[in-house]
């Protein structure tokens, strides 16, 4: 088997067979997998022609599967590279052939698990030719009570994972995010939080096992893949190292009632000393107590401000949630009328804007419940309190820009308990808040969409005093391309990789080059932002040192 460059816009090299160079055209490629794939399934099925669409062969198909999941219209253009082809496996095995396929045809295999995907790296590539593997068909969730366990498959989304635990218990839940759109396989993967982060923790802190397919074509769980790659995929990114096909979470108690309250301030009602004092109870406050703020430059009376909205859910009361809040927070003025008490399944329709009283729970099993707009994401970490006259040149600056909103996302509690290389996400004590930085837009409109994305930019770099250093961290699931992209291969791409690398996962980077490096060495699996992988030459040296 002879080395072959694998083409590509920016990076990336791949040791395997490779399609001749005049038969890499869409339709050769839908054409060669509809040959390939009957031939390296482990089980003979007659079906694989109804789950692989072409650009070409069955256009109007391939269109309306390619769409179906492309929650940002950045990503949804003319001048949007395509896929080749889209392979939608229904059974265990079409991924195991879909895999030994793309490799035998030397071509890169995008990941798609039907949730958010912010920069749209499992449907979009810089590489010439690629196909997408859609995951949406692997959504079952199977709910155990008597176990307080759930397998969920990576095509699931939240809101469909928080359907079944309600079907079957009330007293039960999952802590993970707030959009129940968000697809389980990125979001579990990646990190995964939501209003019980200071309660319960990440996500991937309830993960206990776990299938994948390997490169190998392999379907392993925990025990046959190891705790190396297990402990990777659970924070790490999963498409780096393979297709994981399914999730065993251990679900959480939740009480009976609950209580959620939204506080909207301006700037002239002391938004600012506000956001301050926030800041100083952050550490010490109810575990049960999660308090997010949204920053948005608003118009007021013909006057351009800022508003800050205090959005809370505590896992109790409202008697007993007033009370801490007057001890701890008396400024905010928080009053039982200013508070609403729900269960569990309720606050998350709250936290999703849905209107608690007239929408019905099984909303959260509409898949396609939010508006898809254009928008763009990029995150920060706090852990020195910000100044209020930090905040105010923050909020005047906002105020500047005129349409970049950030969302501060109170940390500490079981967050500063669990050490810091107990899973890939290493964004644990030591941390006040998680910032994200929020511009949506609805027009298409390539004048208003490079003026949004630059404000995102201006503010991310206005915002550098005020966040984490050496290195300036962020958060894999708000995947943000602007911090870096892998270029280049060998040592060149272990350097590449490292400028996001460690700002998502720190000093657990090397680590998961290491365990990227032995599961998947001819870096198979990979995106613009995957983990890379060290020469054989390299990994010798790491293993006697």
């Amino acid at each position: 088997m002879s080395t072959i460059t694998f083409i590509s816009l920016t990076y990336f090299l791949c040791s395997c067979f490779i399609l001749s160079k005049g038969a890499s055209d869409p339709n050769t490629i839908y054409k060669s997998f509809l040959q390939c794939l009957p031939a390296q399934s482990p089980q003979p099925d007659p079906s694989f022609s109804a789950i692989v669409y072409g650009s070409i062969a069955n256009s109007s198909s391939y269109t309306t599967v390619l769409q179906e999941y492309i929650k940002n219209r950045r990503f949804n253009t003319t001048t949007t590279p395509k896929p080749a082809i889209i392979i939608t496996p229904t059974k265990e095995f079409h991924v195991q052939a879909a895999i030994l396929c793309a490799r035998k045809l030397g071509i890169q295999i995008k990941i798609r698990s039907g949730g958010h995907d912010y920069d749209g790296i499992s449907y979009v590539s810089s590489e010439k030719n690629f196909i997408v593997l859609d995951m949406f068909s692997f959504r079952n969730v199977d709910v155990n009570i008597a176990t307080e366990t759930a397998v969920v498959g990576v095509g699931a989304q939240l809101g469909e994972l928080y359907y079944r635990i309600w079907e079957k218990s009330k007293v039960h839940g999952f802590p993970a995010g707030v959009c129940p759109t968000v697809g389980v396989g990125g979001h579990l993967s990646g990190g995964g939080y939501g209003t019980m982060l200071r309660k319960y923790g990440l996500s991937v802190d309830h993960i206990i096992d776990a299938k994948i397919v390997d490169v190998k074509g392999r379907v392993l769980d925990r025990k046959s893949m190891g705790e190396d790659l297990f402990w990777a995929i659970r924070g790490g990114g999963g498409a780096s190292f393979g297709v994981i096909l399914s999730y065993t979470v251990k679900l959480v108690p939740v009480p009976a009632v609950n209580t959620v309250f939204r506080i909207m301030k301006t700037v002239a009602e002391n938004a600012t000393d506000l956001v301050h004092k926030w800041q100083t109870i952050v550490p010490t406050m109810n575990n049960n107590l999660f308090i997010r703020i949204l920053l948005q430059p608003v118009t007021v009376n013909k006057q351009k401000t800022l508003r800050a909205s205090f959005i809370a859910h505590f896992l109790g009361d409202s008697a007993t949630l007033v009370a801490e809040m007057t001890k701890i927070f008396p400024e905010l003025g928080l009053k039982k009328e200013n508070c609403t008490e729900v269960s569990w399944i309720q606050s998350v329709l709250y936290w999703a804007n849905f209107d608690i009283k007239t929408t019905p729970v099984k909303i959260l099993l509409n898949r396609h419940s939010d508006k898809v707009n254009f928008l763009k994401r990029k995150s920060d970490y706090v852990q020195t309190p910000i100044s209020k006259s930090g905040l105010t040149s923050i909020f005047n600056k906002m105020v500047e820009l005129g349409k970049v909103g950030l969302v501060f996302n109170s940390y500490g509690g079981r967050m500063s308990e669990v050490a810091s290389n107990a899973t890939p996400f290493p964004h644990r004590a030591g941390n006040l808040f998680k910032i994200q930085y929020s511009v949506n837009w609805n027009e298409g409109d390539p004048e208003l969409e490079k003026n949004y994305m630059n404000q995102s930019r201006v503010l991310y770099k206005f915002m550098t005093n005020y966040v984490s250093k050496n290195p300036r961290g962020a958060f894999l699931n708000y995947r943000d391309l602007d911090i870096g992209v892998m270029t280049g291969t060998g040592n060149n791409g272990y350097n590449s990789g490292k400028v996001y690398g460690v700002k998502y996962f720190m000093g657990n980077f090397d680590r998961l080059v290491k365990i990227k490096s032995v599961v998947d060495p001819d870096n198979f699996f990979r995106n613009e932002q995957s983990i890379p992988v060290i020469s054989h030459k390299s990994r010798k040296m790491t293993m006697l040192n």
